[in-house]
């Protein structure tokens, strides 16, 4: 049993016969206690367009009344504690209390609470929380814009220690600092007045689903891990039962930085054996997104001989299914986005031996410089129950400016995925993947814009991950800086590369799928140097080749170094373009120096990857 005391309604309640937030010409009038208040019109006097404050007031005040209608199993009221003891605590409360002694006789526990309550609440209490003129909610994630990769931290315990790639991606946690963290971070929890607890899938095939359970104290987080995860019926919530993997949010409470092993006052931790995840010093709600991404890297494979995979998937009307690996900026939103095919997902997904499946119920787009042109699904999609992370608005309107940064380059907005029109849901498809499209975006402009790769060559530029990024501002920066990133994914990895890029090859292999090495970069020259990207318009084209089947068709010529087969040939592309050595502005010379350069690059990137990989896989790479 549990003694409830004065709750936090009826305490606010108190406080508002003191303080009368009212505007001076509105004080003398009677406040409205009962849920009979008087519709605005009846203050003719005063407009409610001059008196905002005065109306959310009113609407708090309707909401504060509501209380009296919830019914609870409680016996013993008094005037000090009315609300008197709750006989039969619910089921969670009971699990919470077990598992994590979160103790529901100090806090108010919202299980699964609507859309429109987070936003009560978040607006409420939360500092940096506003409705944006499109219906979002507005919310800052405090210091931390981004995830901190260099934070995060495996549990090095007995079941998975053997299988973890170790190193510089997974760092090694004693048991005991994870105890410590843990505790940490659920005594930081158990101050808080109201807690969250969102209870919700990752993984839409059934067969492979787990249920994961959301404890955190924002109604940010809890409005966020909403929209991400996949959403319960009734049903399915009645059923839940216990999680398969649970996440501490306890953000808003920095680690011990004298704790050993921890660098910073930032860890998110993850407990395979314990099937927990708990996070200190970052509020950040991206990184819960990514925990569960990096649960199932692990899970997936190890358990389930499923591959998960860091990439978009959509589908076409002959069910036929594209899978698009990218890093920021490569277009893998743009280009998985096409309206002539379904979008399974745009991030996360698991290949099964019954096809393919997205793990998530919601996308998490950027936002910077995004327009309705540019984006028309995304822009549209950031609508009431959207969540715009860290974005800048203009107090007046309410209109957020996509073009300012001022917060941080990596705003975001968090959206069910139903809300894109050409969603398929459920978001998983029971054919496998026909094509295999690994997209880059080389600004050094050697790369040719459409290669078809054998499965080695898959491997190696899988292993790889390549993109490049400008130069900055920084003096004595004057080329394009490459950069590398494991499965287009590497943060996020649990098991060496290689194993991701073994289970690919074997799954092409079986279907039968083709791969693609897709270049979104320049062409002619660098971008240093002046060269142009290529239009979208003749990749979109490539791309239509490709699912048409045309593409593989033509004839191919090798291309030096790389040994890349490239097509002479493409509809609706000028062929000069496809092989960049013919359109090079500075001569073969020229080229040929650059190619090798950005081949050394490759080389001395594999090198930490060499001793997991087959000879084969070594030998795809760059001839230097």
């Amino acid at each position: 049993m549990r003694l409830r005391g004065p709750s936090m309604l009826s305490r606010f309640r108190c406080r508002t016969t003191l303080i009368d937030p009212r505007p001076r010409g509105l004080r003398n009038s009677p406040l409205p206690t009962s849920r009979n208040v008087p519709c605005p019109t009846s203050y003719c006097y005063k407009s409610p367009s001059r008196f905002p404050f005065y109306w959310f007031f009113v609407h708090c005040i309707r909401l504060l009344n509501l209380q009296d209608s919830y019914t609870m199993s409680t016996v013993n009221k008094t005037n000090l504690y009315p609300n008197g003891v709750l006989a039969h605590p619910t089921e969670l409360e009971e699990q919470l209390l077990q598992v994590a002694h979160i103790d529901y006789n100090k806090l108010t526990i919202q299980h699964n609470p609507s859309v429109a309550s987070l936003y009560e609440d978040a607006l409420v209490y939360e500092s940096g929380s506003a409705i944006s003129s499109a219906g979002a909610l507005v919310a800052s994630s405090g210091a931390k814009t981004g995830r901190s990769p260099r934070d995060k931290r495996l549990v090095d315990e007995p079941t998975s220690t053997g299988d973890v790639w170790w190193g510089p991606v997974n760092t090694k946690l004693p048991v005991e600092v994870w105890k410590i963290n843990r505790e940490r971070a659920i005594d930081y929890l158990n101050t808080r007045s109201r807690l969250y607890v969102i209870d919700a899938f990752a993984g839409w095939d059934p067969k492979y689903r787990i249920k994961v359970r959301v404890v955190c104290a924002r109604a940010y987080h809890a409005l966020f891990m909403r929209n991400m995860l996949i959403r319960p019926t009734a049903e399915e919530l009645k059923s839940f039962g216990e999680p398969d993997f649970t996440i501490y949010n306890g953000g808003g409470f920095p680690a011990n930085r004298y704790t050993s092993g921890m660098t910073s006052s930032t860890s998110v931790d993850i407990n395979f054996q314990d099937r927990e995840m708990v996070i200190l010093g970052t509020e950040y709600a991206g990184e819960m997104k990514k925990g569960i991404l990096t649960v199932m890297f692990y899970l997936m494979p190890v358990k389930y001989d499923v591959l998960t995979l860091h990439s978009s998937a959509n589908e076409g009307k002959d069910g036929d299914v594209t899978l698009f690996f990218g890093l920021s900026g490569t277009g893998k939103t743009t280009l998985s986005a096409d309206p002539a095919r379904m979008l399974i997902g745009d991030d996360e997904h698991c290949w099964s031996d019954h096809g393919v499946f997205n793990v998530e119920g919601g996308c998490y787009a950027k936002c910077l410089d995004l327009s309705v042109d540019k984006e028309p699904d995304i822009f549209n999609a950031i609508r009431f129950g959207s969540v715009l992370e860290n974005v800048v608005f203009d107090p007046i309107s309410r209109e957020v400016d996509y073009y300012d940064a001022t917060l941080t380059e990596n705003t975001r907005c968090a959206y069910p995925i139903e809300y894109i029109p050409n969603a398929k849901i459920p978001c998983l498809s029971d054919s496998h993947p026909t094509n295999i499209v690994l997209l880059t975006c080389d600004a050094r402009g050697v790369l040719p814009p459409i290669s078809m790769l054998t499965n080695e060559q898959v491997m190696y530029h899988f292993i790889s991950g390549y993109t490049s990024k400008m130069a900055g501002t920084e003096e004595g920066i004057t080329e394009p800086l490459a950069t590398f990133s494991a499965c287009f994914g590497q943060p996020f990895l649990v098991l060496h590369p290689m194993r991701y890029a073994q289970m690919l090859s074997d799954k092409m292999t079986k279907h039968k799928a083709r791969a693609w090495l897709l270049n979104t970069g320049w062409t002619g020259k660098s971008a240093a140097k002046g060269g142009s990207r290529c239009p979208l318009k003749y990749t979109r084209a490539i791309l239509d080749a490709i699912h048409s089947g045309e593409l593989a068709q033509v004839e191919f010529e090798t291309f030096d170094v790389f040994g890349l087969n490239v097509p002479k040939t493409c509809p609706n592309v000028p062929s000069q373009i496809l092989n960049p050595a013919k359109s090079w502005a500075e001569g073969p010379a020229d080229f040929a120096l650059e190619v090798a350069k950005l081949g050394g690059l490759f080389a001395e990137n594999f090198e930490k990857y060499k001793d997991g990989c087959s000879k084969e896989v070594i030998a795809a790479g760059p001839s230097l």
